[in-house]
Parts: C-alpha cells; sequence; structure tokens
C-alpha cells in the first residue's frame, strides 16, 4: 500500500510548483496617465482627491435622499447586483474541480432462476492539477468576478449621475419657467401701459400691437419649459424605481439650478485609473484572458486523477459487507495533440489577451479625453455664465431706464420694445447657461469615476 501512496505523493509535490502559461502582470501603473489634467489649471479646479459621495457637495438634503434611493431601488443596479451574483456562483463552480469527488453505486440483478445478486460500491476521485489547469482557470473566473464586480460599480455611479442630473433638469427647467413667467411679466406691464397711452391719446395702435405681440412670442415658451420640467419629474421617479406618477412633488416646486461655489477637486490622473471602474473592469478582463492562455496551454499535457474504489456483491443485502474490495491508483487521460487543435486553442487564447490589452488601452484613454473634456467644457461654460449674468444687469438697467424715458415721452416706443426684448433674451440664456453648466458640472463628476466606493 506505501508503494501505492509514493507515486500520489511526487504528483502532489510537483502539482505544486508547476502552472503553464503566462503569469499576469498589470499595465495599470506604467501607462502614461499618471500627471494632472491639463484642464485643471483654471481655478474651478483644485488638485485634491475628488469626494467618493460627490453629490454631498451641493448639501442638498433633497438630492441627498434621492440619491440614496436611487442607488437602493434603481432597476438596473438589480439587473447588475444579479450579474454579480452568478459570477460569483461561476467562481464557486470553478473552484469546486480542486475539491475530491465521490460517488455512489448499488443495484440489484435477476437472473434467469430468478436468484437476486446485490452489489454495491463508492469511488473517490481527486484530480492532480500538475500543469495549473484548474488553478489558472480558478484565476480566470476570479478575474471575471472583479471585472463584474468594476460594472457594477459602474452602474452605481451612472445611476447617481442620472439621478443627480434629473433633479438638475427639474431644477433648471424651473428656473427657466421662473425667468420666463417673470418676463411675461414684465412684458404685461408694458402691454398695459401701451393701452393706456392710446386711451389717452399718447399711444398709437401699432405701439400696443407690437407689444402684444412680444408678450405673445415670450407667452409661447412657457408651455414647453413646463414639459421640460415635467418630463425631468418622470424620470427621476423611474430612476428611483418608482412609476412616473410616484414623482418627488417637492422636485416640482425647485426653481434654482444645482451649482457649487467653491473649485472642485479633481485629483490627477493616477488616482483617476484607480477609481474609475471602467477602467478597473477593462484590466480584470486582460487578467481573465491571460489566465485563459495558461487553460489552453494545459491541454497539451496529461490529465491525472487518483481515484480509490472499493465494491462488493453479494446474494443478499447482508452478506455485501462480507466481500469489500479496494482499488487505488492513478488514472492518465492525455489525448497527444497531433492534429493542431490544442495549438490553435492557445493561439485564439492569446489573440483574445491582445484584444484585451487593446480595449484597456482605449479604455484609460478614453477615461481620460472623457475627463479633460468635461473638465475644460465646465471651466469655459463658468466664464460664459459670469458674462451672461453682466449681461443680465446691463440689460435690465438699460429697459429700466428705456421705460422711464417713454412715460416722460422722451423716447420712442420702440426703443422700449427692443430693451425689454434683449432683456428677455438675456435671461432666458442666462437660465439655459445655468443649466448647461449643472449638466457639465454633473458630467465631470461622473467622468472623475467616484460614488461606488461606499
Amino acid at each position: 500500500m506505501k508503494r501505492l501512496f509514493l507515486p500520489a505523493v511526487s504528483a502532489l509535490a510537483l502539482a505544486a510548483c508547476t502552472t503553464v502559461g503566462p503569469d499576469y502582470k498589470s499595465p495599470a501603473p506604467s501607462v502614461p496617465a499618471q500627471s494632472g489634467f491639463l484642464s485643471a489649471a483654471s481655478p474651478a479646479f483644485t488638485g485634491d482627491e475628488p469626494a467618493g459621495r460627490w453629490w454631498s457637495l451641493f448639501n442638498d438634503p433633497v438630492l441627498d435622499r434621492l440619491v440614496e434611493q436611487a442607488l437602493t431601488a434603481n432597476t438596473d443596479l438589480r439587473v447588475a447586483a444579479a450579474n454579480l451574483e452568478r459570477a460569483r456562483a461561476v467562481l464557486r463552480e470553478t473552484r469546486g474541480a480542486r475539491l475530491p469527488t465521490a460517488a455512489f453505486s448499488g443495484g440489484e440483478t435477476t437472473s434467469e432462476n430468478l436468484s437476486a445478486t446485490f452489489s454495491g460500491g463508492f469511488d473517490v476521485g481527486y484530480q492532480l492539477d500538475l500543469f495549473g489547469r484548474i488553478r489558472r482557470a480558478t484565476e480566470a473566473s476570479r478575474a471575471d468576478v472583479e471585472a463584474v464586480q468594476a460594472a457594477f460599480d459602474l452602474s452605481r455611479i451612472t445611476v447617481a449621475a442620472e439621478t443627480a442630473r434629473a433633479y438638475a433638469d427639474a431644477c433648471s427647467a424651473g428656473r427657466q419657467l421662473a425667468v420666463a413667467q417673470e418676463s411675461v411679466r414684465i412684458q404685461e406691464e408694458t402691454f398695459d401701459l401701451t393701452r393706456r397711452l392710446v386711451a389717452g391719446g399718447r399711444g398709437t395702435a401699432l405701439e400696443s400691437g407690437q407689444a402684444g405681440a412680444q408678450l405673445e412670442q415670450t407667452r409661447s415658451t412657457l408651455p414647453t419649459l413646463a414639459a421640460q420640467r415635467q418630463t425631468a419629474l418622470y424620470r427621476l421617479s423611474v430612476l428611483t424605481g418608482r412609476p412616473p406618477a410616484d414623482f418627488p412633488r417637492e422636485v416640482a416646486t425647485c426653481s434654482t439650478s444645482p451649482s457649487l461655489s467653491r473649485p472642485i477637486p479633481v485629483g490627477n490622473g493616477a488616482t483617476l485609473l484607480a477609481r474609475r471602474p471602467d477602467v478597473r473592469a477593462a484590466e480584470r478582463e486582460l487578467a481573465a484572458a491571460t489566465a485563459r492562455i495558461g487553460v489552453a496551454t494545459a491541454d497539451l499535457y496529461p490529465d491525472i486523477r487518483i481515484g480509490l474504489s472499493a465494491g462488493s456483491t453479494g446474494n443478499s443485502l447482508s452478506a455485501l459487507s462480507s466481500g469489500i474490495t479496494f482499488g487505488l491508483g492513478p488514472l492518465i487521460s492525455w489525448t497527444i495533440p497531433t492534429n493542431g487543435v490544442a495549438r490553435a486553442r492557445i493561439a485564439q487564447a492569446e489573440a483574445s489577451a491582445k484584444a484585451a490589452l487593446a480595449r484597456f488601452d482605449g479604455t484609460w484613454l478614453g477615461a481620460l479625453e472623457e475627463t479633460e473634456s468635461s473638465l475644460t467644457r465646465y471651466a469655459h461654460e463658468l466664464d460664459r455664465v459670469s458674462a451672461l449674468r453682466r449681461a443680465r444687469a446691463n440689460s435690465a438697467e438699460a429697459a429700466r431706464i428705456a421705460r422711464l424715458r417713454y412715460r416722460a415721452g422722451r423716447e420712442p416706443f420702440q426703443i422700449v420694445l427692443e430693451a425689454e426684448r434683449s432683456l428677455s433674451q438675456t435671461e432666458a440664456q442666462l437660465a439655459q447657461a445655468e443649466a448647461q453648466l449643472s449638466d457639465y458640472l454633473v458630467s465631470v463628476f461622473l467622468a472623475l469615476g467616484g460614488g461606488w466606493e461606499a
């Protein structure tokens, strides 16, 4: 019996030190993305590390509550969570190949003279992973789980960002609606003034008609803005796992676009690559593809199992225990790769690893481009908003003076009409720019990749 175990012990020792295929080394530390962002030179940004729960920087309890609801009940996150559960189950299945297997059998055979023979037995087997097939398969499955985990994290930050975006869209539409309503109010006063002047013999029907036309043009923008706000509320409701009709009523009255009054912490390229789940997913997919080269390479080598079997036969169930036989020994299975199939599978695995490396390179390049572009758009839109606020102040003062001079009979009505048209347009442009700024701000945080850590 001792002689039977010696080959097994030697094989186990060999199995502990032989693993075919390339050992994986992550390319992430050596990619040329370790410095600061070019666009972060703007005073709108700082080099500090961005917050994980970035939406808390707005200091808006309503937004905080909506994001937490979305991270709990969003349907896309439920799908991502189920995919993660499946990947973990596949990993457990792959790991199970390293454990011994057991099988039990039993039966009854009846001969022609109606005498019965009973048999029973069990087999225990263990696959010697001499060349690392199981280890590489487990390595690949573990990397798959980590890639799916990264995809789940990406879903989390996307849901958080889209919830913040829908909230910003609803509030921005409310802000634009309030601006348009104020323009309508001012133009109604001007229209009433022209009618009084016509009644008093100081004005003309032409002036009154022009004022009425401008009033109705401004009023025509109200339904579109109201629809934009309502559709944003519907989208926000679905993102938080509720039917559209159950939209958050407190957001329906919001008229202030989310904004930050301080510079945004953006970190640098190195921390971005470590933080962004899509880069992490691409790196883990590359690790899995590399490990599968080893799985394919193991097909060039024999498959060796150690088995222990025991069995007995007898004319009755009680007689089975009297004649038990045992067997122990290795079972060698080896398909000699003479037709090139195994080599072709290795080539396929190597090509898949090359493609995974190219996807990784493309992912981190895309991450850098997305971040730089988001920072640039936000910084320039911030400048545009500042310019429009100055223009709005100048237009408001010009309209005020024009109305006073018109009442005093010192300016023609056309000057008033033009001043109010300029004020209305500038107010609308400013509200639209503030809405765009809020959207770009959410895009900045989405590009920075935070929000999944919790």
